[in-house]
């Protein structure tokens, strides 16, 4: 008599014959590589994908649509859609567009490459290392400036190009205001950062085939933004990467649909959970949403206070100007750093110069490094004449709440002592700077010059500079005509570069400006570029960034090589702690000041303060400025920043921190806090995905029709998740004789759960199921028999737990293969053993 399951399944597996194996020739069978196959278990037998007519046999793919499949270059479009579309949300933070376009051919080489040589027959395993070629070939074919082998392969030199190119994009980083020129060290980061993450989403999506974890990564280009700028979500780009992200689920869906996805050998199709998968994508994206809307909120950041110098990719510190301003308008001043001087004057602490222009914005020299320019013996200044008055003063430093990378110290520095770690001098800058250290707790002492040119003698300097200082003359393309008319109406009549200079220092200190650290960020023209400097010349209000970026500018346009320094103010000086007639000055935020300086042949770099109410005018330049009031005992007027009592400020000098520190430096922490608790809580989607599945499923178990079916579906997912192998065409039956084997070899029980008690229950279950689908329908059920049903099904999945090792148990629980890879109901199938 034929078998009556036969004409059932239309073509599929046979229960006739031998369990596990088909009479059909075609579509091999669907499994998922697991620990627990044994040599009797078959691997051959299927039917068709959901979808293709039973009744007709299907022929095996050729080994050319084959190796078509296995490229996946559907699956590789929508990956590269999805980076491509995730990186403009950078675009508030880069000026241009030619970052972007340098991210997407990262990820289109190391994409659709990857998906190439894929085609060509490359193994699965190997595409993360194929993918890295690839993005080094590029990175050495863009960026190696010819030094590669045929132009592709890296050489030693190459990678000292690379790590040059590094060091010059993250100093770039930290000195640029946003939106920021994209120079040549920025352009390799991002191609770096974007080929980086093409590889890991390619993985995950590929290799993997779990491309619904494929957004984790994606979430970087999003949430940096928000990071950085405080400001909105950048909302529009935030929703178009859902949509690329929901679009590349759907493809991967569809390819499964189709049977087209093709994987290595022993990895053939498996039919798809769109739910599963559509639901962890659409809490991802929430989640990613929220979380780039709540950081921009968070407190903290600025120049000072432990901010500056970050080593992350656009970190706090990444506008010096900007960030400075928010140091200023701070309610109230926390201590930096205090120190002792020689000196009859005490002095400015400069930090760093921005000596040129990256797009219309200031930005520092990106000068390369020298590691014989040590601190313990510096340089004189370049071009200095012996007939330049000097004297050589002796500088204390200890630094309060400061964690920078470049070092507060008098200028021109002869010498440092008793710092920690590797520090150097720039001698195009004067600044002096660590690769990997800050100032962070560090107590040192600076061996300094005061020089004190005379009027006349700045007044005779040649205008014949060199050709390092020629580019402090540079201005950006169309600058504002404002600017240079200014310059030239201000400077008309004088005869000299220093006649000139003291002629904008004047103008700019003059009764028409006013000092005032709200205006420009109310008016939104805040930063020191050369479109706010023509802004703050019409509106005449703004503080020391706007002062001095105003007067290096003007000079410039008047053929006087400046530059902006950036550093802090002398501060107070403290009565009651003078040791040997040498005082104690304590430096607060509100000293964070910018100022001026001009080049003058013989002499150097020359301090000017162009900003009224703030620091004091040199000797030198006091001739026809109104300079601030000096006090007889050389200690600079105050600034106009709000001071503590001297017993107060002595204490905060010495260690103890203000509730602003406190608070900027709790929501620092806060801030990482929620970024790990974000990350967290991505990576717990899936496993909270399927702890709702299971309730979902046990109370239509407890309360609702089906149950037995509901019941060994759950029994199926959980041997998925723990590695076991699912055929698409395999019955009820056949599972529970390999799950017998599983939990018999690896007993393990759980609590009062023995193998013989598990196997019993998952007999149970099979009757359950087997007659739930083909015998007639006989109600509900009543509560004793559900409560029944939901005992075995614990004992079961006890059982299916503990036989697995702990390894397995944990992807089961945090990556539930069933999400995914969720295997054909075993109940649309008959029993063929029954």
């Amino acid at each position: 008599m034929p078998c009556a399951c036969s004409a059932r399944l239309a073509g599929a597996a046979s229960g006739c014959g031998r369990p596990g194996t088909s009479r059909l020739r075609g579509r091999s069978s669907s499994v998922r590589s697991g620990p627990f196959m044994t040599p009797s278990e078959p691997t051959t037998t299927l039917g068709p994908p959901a979808g293709v007519s039973s009744g007709v046999v299907q022929p095996g793919p050729t080994a050319r649509a084959a190796r078509i499949a296995q490229a996946q270059w559907p699956l590789a479009g929508a990956l590269l859609l999805m980076l491509a579309v995730a990186g403009g949300a950078l675009a508030p933070l880069l000026s241009g567009t030619d970052w972007w376009w340098l991210m997407a051919i990262s990820a289109v080489v190391v994409l659709l490459g990857s998906a190439g040589l894929r085609r060509a027959g490359l193994p699965g395993y190997l595409g993360p290392l194929a993918g890295f070629a690839l993005l080094v070939a590029t990175l050495t074919l863009l960026f190696g400036a010819g030094t590669g082998w045929v132009l592709v392969i890296p050489t030693g030199a190459t990678l000292d190009r690379f790590r040059d190119l590094v060091l010059s994009g993250a100093l770039s980083i930290e000195q640029q205001s946003t939106p920021a020129e994209a120079t040549a060290g920025i352009l390799f980061l991002l191609g770096v950062g974007a080929g980086v993450i093409a590889i890991l989403i390619d993985t995950l999506a590929v290799v993997l085939r779990v491309p619904a974890l494929a957004g984790l990564p994606i979430l970087v280009p999003l949430l940096v933004p928000g990071l950085v700028l405080d400001a909105e979500a950048n909302l529009p780009a935030l929703v178009f990467t859902a949509v690329a992200y929901l679009l590349l689920l759907r493809v991967e869906i569809r390819m499964r649909e189709a049977g087209s996805t093709a994987f290595p050998p022993g990895r053939q199709w498996v039919p798809v959970a769109p739910g599963g998968t559509i639901v962890v994508g659409s809490i991802a994206i929430v989640a990613a949403i929220v979380a780039s809307v709540v950081m921009p909120a968070l407190p903290g950041g600025g120049l000072a206070g432990a901010r500056l110098g970050g080593s992350l990719l656009f970190a706090n510190g990444v506008s010096p100007m900007i960030n400075l301003g928010q140091d200023l308008r701070r309610p109230d001043a926390e201590p930096v750093l205090h120190y002792r001087t020689t000196a009859t004057r005490p002095p400015y602490l400069r930090m760093l110069t921005l000596d040129e222009f990256s797009g219309r914005n200031w930005t520092a020299r990106l000068a390369e490094g020298d590691r014989e320019n040590t601190v313990d013996d510096i340089a004189l200044p370049p071009g200095l004449s012996p007939e330049i008055a000097t004297s050589e003063t002796i500088t204390t430093i200890g630094i309060d709440d400061l964690a920078t990378r470049w070092l507060p110290a008098p200028a021109p520095a002869r010498s440092v002592t008793g710092l920690l770690g590797f520090w150097y001098w720039n001698g195009v800058s004067g600044s002096i700077a660590s690769p990997g250290d800050t100032t962070r707790g560090q107590e040192y002492t600076v061996t300094a010059l005061m020089l004190a040119p005379t009027a006349d003698q700045l007044r005779q300097a040649e205008a014949d500079y060199p050709a390092g200082v020629r580019n402090s003359l540079e201005l950006p393309p169309q600058t504002p005509a404002l600017i240079g008319d200014t310059a030239r109406e201000v400077t008309a009549g004088t005869e000299s570069a220093y006649d000139a200079a003291l002629a904008l220092q004047e103008y700019l200190r003059g009764t028409e400006f006013s000092y005032d650290t709200e205006a420009p960020v109310e008016a939104d023209y805040d930063g020191g570029g050369v479109d706010v400097v023509s802004t703050f010349l019409e509106v005449k209000s703004g503080y020391c960034v706007h002062f001095s970026s105003a007067m290096a500018v003007m000079a410039r346009s008047v053929g006087i090589p400046a530059r902006i320094a950036i550093g802090y103010l002398p501060g107070a000086l403290s009565a009651s702690s003078s040791i040997a007639g040498i005082g104690r000055y304590s430096v607060d935020t509100h000293d964070l000041h910018a100022w001026t300086e001009v080049y003058f042949e013989g002499v150097g770099w020359v301090p000017f303060e162009p900003t009224p109410g703030r620091g004091s005018v040199p000797d030198y330049a006091r001739e026809t400025s109104a300079a601030a009031p000096i006090s007889e005992a050389g200690q600079v007027a105050p600034s106009g920043a709000p001071r503590p009592e001297d017993a107060g400020r002595q204490n905060a000098a010495g260690g103890v921190q203000g509730a602003g520190t406190l608070e900027e430096d709790a929501g620092g922490l806060l801030r990482l806090g929620l970024l790990l608790v974000g990350a967290i809580a991505l990576l717990l989607v899936p496993a909270a995905v399927r702890v709702i599945r299971r309730r979902l499923r046990r109370r239509v178990i407890v309360f609702g029709p089906g149950g037995a079916g509901e019941a060994w579906r759950e029994v199926s997912d959980t041997a998925v998740d723990h590695g076991v192998e699912v055929r698409d065409t395999e019955t009820p039956r056949e599972l529970t004789a390999r799950l017998r084997r599983l939990v018999g070899t690896r007993p393990g029980a759980v609590g009062d759960t023995d193998p013989e008690s598990v196997v019993e229950a998952l007999d149970r279950l099979l009757v359950a199921a087997e007659r739930s689908r083909y015998a007639r329908s006989v109600g509900t059920g009543d509560s004793a028999r559900t409560a029944l049903l939901a005992a075995d099904l614990d004992v079961v999945l006890r059982g299916i737990r503990s036989g697995s090792r702990w390894r397995v148990r944990v992807q089961a629980v945090l990556l539930p293969a069933s999400l995914w890879r969720q295997g054909e109901q075993r109940t649309e199938h008959p029993a063929a053993n029954a």
